[in-house]
């Protein structure tokens, strides 16, 4: 009897494993567990930037309207919601908490029978000063430029944290004074005065108006005239104070414009004046005819500043060039933005200059390490044996003797992108003639040259972030910036430090391979 008990007990364990099996092979099986993410197909084309913002579609230029609030950065943009060509413009939006991991949102702002919406700023309302909020409330309020059959200045609010706008019943705010170039309204408060203060890019000048309410302007000053460059028509201007050096009892304020064409690598690009701002109007330091660029390569446009940023602040821009932005050879999709940038002013061999350094958590991007050199002497080609299509190089080289030394990077049989230093004549260099595909416009290929003095002690330090479709050059610590796009092959994955005419002393390289940006979800 106790045998067959035994024997049946046996029978109806073995039958409750067998029952309940699949459950606990479902919930414990190495294949169930969490994988990996991986690039959505729709952000992972070859020349796809992966950890720079581009909207899943369509065409887009400008950053606008950039504003930090309840702990995320708004980025909106102009954007053709229809079209992967300018026209219909509107402003795009996009958020992120990190700068670099970006979500897309709905249109904030489209075109209306008044006309497109063109670049503009915005702030955050906090004392309600233009009424426009709800008593005891507060939220951001937009400016931009209704582009009709004139330039005039529209305004709208978001009483949601930017999810949500509704167009000012009684715009323009502000009417077109009888010229053809009057646009990209940006609004900055200025504490000493107690005003709010309006930009506005006129042809080969900046007005600056003051309010009391966001709604009712007046117009303060004018600056520009015969000051800078002058090879194109104004657009987009920023304005900020900043202490040199880090001393708050000697600031600075800094005005920004940007210009297209005539800039310093040709096309459109950016200037930077140092000077005082009183309230009322702009005194610049220096010769009138003294021109400070803001970036050395080609594709860097329309810089903006997030409002409502504590410390420094923090810009990026088009990365692109009016030149040739409606060829380049990307679909669905053209436009991109540069990575954030930090920006701060030092005094440089007895000049203060603007200094821009990677803002965020970049490192939160790197993956792995692939190269950890020291102290390695190069003279001639050495290739090194990775293979990567986004990464971040850090090197620091003591002159030596070398000519002409730096990187070929995105290389591949018949295509390389240089990045380099010209000992002789002091210049750090970006070379893309021969960087991939440069055939969509005779004016893409080409080199373009920094003036960059060695470190005190003798040292040239490049800091490089390669992407699928740009290169972006922090030298000496951020004293010179170049960006430029490339467009190479996918399969030109090469990287290669060289030095000609000499040799040279390679201090210290680290090379970080940069996660995409875009890695969402589990792979299927």
């Amino acid at each position: 009897m106790r045998k067959w008990l035994l024997a049946v007990g046996v029978i109806v364990v073995i039958g409750i494993l067998i029952f309940f099996a699949p459950f606990n092979d479902k919930n414990e099986s190495p294949e169930q567990e969490e994988k990996e993410p991986e690039i959505p197909k729709e952000y992972n084309q070859s020349l796809r930037p992966q950890f720079h913002y581009t909207p899943k579609q369509n065409w887009m230029n400008d950053p606008n309207g950039m504003v930090y609030f309840e702990g995320k950065y708004h980025l909106f943009y102009q954007h053709n919601p229809t079209g992967n060509e300018f026209g219909n413009m509107g402003w795009g939006h996009a958020v992120s908490e990190d700068l670099y991991h970006w979500e897309e949102k709905p249109m904030a702002l489209e075109a209306d029978d008044q006309g497109m919406i063109f670049s503009g700023g915005a702030v955050y309302d906090k004392t309600n000063t233009s009424g426009l909020f709800a008593e005891g409330k507060a939220g951001l309020v937009a400016f931009y430029t209704i582009a009709g059959d004139e330039q005039t200045q529209g305004l709208a609010y978001s009483e949601d944290g930017g999810e949500t706008w509704k167009k000012y019943r009684g715009n323009p705010i502000l009417p077109n004074p009888g010229v053809k170039d009057f646009r990209d309204p940006k609004v900055v408060w200025h504490e000493e005065s107690e005003k709010w203060i309006m930009l506005l890019a006129a042809g080969n000048k900046v007005i600056f108006y003051g309010s009391d309410n966001l709604i009712d302007w007046e117009k303060l000053s004018e600056f520009g005239v015969d000051q800078g460059a002058q090879g194109g028509v104004w657009e987009t201007p920023e304005l900020f104070q900043l202490p040199v050096d880090g001393d708050s009892s000697n600031e600075k304020w800094v005005l920004q414009v940007d210009m297209n064409p005539g800039s310093i690598a040709g096309g459109s690009g950016g200037q930077y004046f140092i000077g005082d701002f009183d309230g009322k109007a702009f005194t610049r330091e220096g010769a009138k005819e003294d021109i400070n660029w803001v970036d050395y390569g080609t594709d860097f446009y329309a810089a903006q500043a997030f409002s409502n940023h504590e410390g420094n602040p923090i810009w990026l821009a088009w990365m692109s060039n009016w030149m040739y932005a409606s060829d380049l050879p990307t679909d669905p999709w053209k436009g991109a933005m540069s990575l954030p940038r930090e920006v701060s002013l030092k005094e440089v061999n007895g000049e203060t200059r603007l200094i821009q350094e990677p803002a965020g958590e970049i490192e939160s991007n790197r993956s792995k390490k692939l190269v950890d050199l020291s102290d390695k002497e190069v003279e001639g080609r050495m290739p090194l044996d990775f293979k990567a299509d986004t990464y971040e190089v850090v090197a620091e080289f003591d002159l030596d003797t070398s000519g002409e030394f730096g990187f070929r990077v995105r290389k591949g049989d018949e295509e390389e992108t240089i990045v380099g230093y010209d000992s002789k004549n002091n210049l750090a260099f970006v070379d893309r003639q021969n960087s991939g595909d440069t055939s969509f416009h005779e004016q893409f290929p080409g080199v373009y040259r920094a003036p960059l003095e060695p470190t005190e002690d003798g040292k040239v330090k490049l800091h490089l972030f390669v992407d699928r479709s740009s290169v972006e050059l922090f030298a000496n610590d951020g004293k010179r910036v170049m960006t430029n796009r490339i467009f190479p092959s996918e399969d030109s994955d090469d990287f290669e430090i060289y030095a000609m005419n000499g040799k040279v002393t390679l201090e210290s390289l680290e090379v970080y391979e940069l996660d995409s940006s875009w890695k969402t979800g589990e792979k299927e």
